[in-house]
């Protein structure tokens, strides 16, 4: 179920009506919200809530089971027998195919008859993975404590971030669940104010930019001279923010109208002046993820400078990697990395102007973007290739340049002067944001196409 959708706006109301009548009574409002939750997820396939029931209850039997046992070594083999639980669920569901076409291609004829399963893939199976994985993490760390059942099927199947995030950990969420939300003191103009962000960025701008240039570009990449190319690949890079982010503001927003606080999951992504500065910008609760997961139980930056580029490489090229089973991301965490090592051996050394640092890193950003939106690894070939073809610039349009300058020109101001904007707005009336949000859906519904609204780009991840 998409949030701009009829479908979810007949489900939230009624949700968020019974949501703030039971949120005093936890014994009512846990389970309601957990059937309210696999409603919303059931409604791409029933099946798919057999697979997020089964991953909570292994997820669960595991922290128990961690917490009742003393010794250090028997906590890391459940651990160990949890995670891989997880991590198979993922490489079942989404990278089998992958890996079977690989492995029949690397060895021709010497390959041994694998079958080639048509397997569905649940939507969001990576974000609840997951989390799923951090909260039996934090428990061996002792980080937080099991939680009851009911708590962790909230905590894993709770509808605004199930499906594309924030991948919010069990330490921020579980605690929330303590006391009872009390709906009086319910966020309710910083919800609407960002559920209403998040509409204009996915279907004013997002679904347009794809509709009228990157969509085309990228389908037949060598039919297009190189000023379409640049200006796909700009709009792309502005497509996929307001995109994803546009995803995380809803998400964000329905959380806060239900009493939850989720983690900000972007903070001006295209103004960072390196590729570090880009990952603490950029899907932030996946980078802290990878970081705390992987890059530093890899060692980190600890065991000398060949092995932090080790490091570096091995967690961005699983990143990529993670966002879909194709070259194309592989090759894309491989690029990330690569910058990343580089940035980091010039760390201290070398000296660049802000203005350029910014200029090549938004550059490059745009180069791998190219890469990650491409459906192989031949047709990123040929959009690269003619990049640089001379010819005109057939698809360009004002209000397309208006929304790829806007989207970035935007992230370039002062971050404070943005901030002071965007909390005056939520510290407007309830009922002018709810007017507000009134007159943004009815003039966003005004510009959608009569295809509908295109699925967000991150549930397929």
């Amino acid at each position: 179920m998409l949030f701009p959708t009829v479908e979810f706006a007949l489900f939230f109301p009624v949700v968020l009506a019974l949501s703030w009548l039971l949120m005093p009574r936890q014994a009512l409002w846990k389970p309601f919200i957990v059937v309210a939750s696999y409603v919303f997820y059931g409604y791409a396939s029933w099946r798919f809530c057999l697979l997020l029931g089964a991953v909570t209850v292994v997820n669960q039997a595991a922290a128990v089971l961690i917490s009742r046992t003393s010794g250090e070594r028997a906590r890391s083999w459940i651990l160990g027998a949890a995670v891989a639980w997880d991590l198979g669920v993922l490489g079942v569901f989404k990278y089998y195919g992958f890996f079977v076409e690989n492995w029949d291609r690397a060895l021709g004829p010497f390959s041994l008859p694998v079958p080639l399963l048509t397997i569905a893939l649940p939507v969001g199976v990576s974000f609840f993975t997951f989390q799923a994985i951090s909260y039996v993490v934090d428990v061996k760390r002792r980080l937080v404590e099991p939680a009851s059942t009911l708590d962790v099927a909230i905590y894993l199947s709770f509808f605004p971030h199930l499906v594309a995030g924030p991948i919010v950990r069990a330490r921020e969420f579980l605690p929330q669940l303590q006391a009872p939300r009390d709906p009086t003191r319910v966020a309710v103009g910083s919800g609407i104010a960002l559920i209403a962000l998040g509409l204009v960025k996915k279907l004013a701008i997002a679904d347009t930019l794809a509709r009228t240039v990157v969509d085309p570009v990228f389908a037949v990449p060598g039919a297009y001279s190189g000023p379409d190319l640049w200006l796909a690949a700009y709009a792309y890079t502005a497509q996929i923010y307001c995109d994803f982010s546009g995803y995380t503001d809803m998400a964000i927003g329905l959380a806060l109208l239900l009493g939850f606080v989720f983690p900000q999951n972007f903070r001006s992504p295209y103004r960072a002046t390196g590729f570090s500065d880009f990952w603490r910008r950029w899907h932030m609760t996946l980078s802290r993820f990878l970081r705390d997961f992987l890059y530093i139980p890899l060692g980190g930056n600890r065991k000398g400078r060949w092995k932090t580029y080790r490091n570096l490489m091995l967690t961005m090229v699983l990143g990529g990697l993670w966002h879909g089973a194709a070259w194309p991301f592989v090759l894309w965490g491989f690029f990330h990395g690569t910058c990343l090592c580089v940035e980091h051996a010039w760390h201290g050394r070398v000296r660049f102007p802000a203005w350029l640092r910014w200029f090549v890193t938004f550059h490059l950003v745009v180069f791998g973007w190219i890469l990650f939106r491409s459906t192989s690894l031949e047709a990123a070939g040929a959009f690269f290739a003619g990049l640089m073809q001379p010819g005109s610039a057939t698809l360009f349009t004002l209000p397309v340049a208006l929304m790829i300058l806007v989207v970035i020109g935007l992230q370039l101001l002062p971050e404070r002067g943005v901030e002071r904007v965007q909390v005056r707005i939520e510290r407007l009336q309830p009922v002018v944001l709810g007017v507000g949000l009134a007159v943004v859906i009815a003039l966003v519904a005004a510009t959608v196409s009569s295809q509908g609204v295109a699925p967000f780009i991150y549930f397929r991840f």
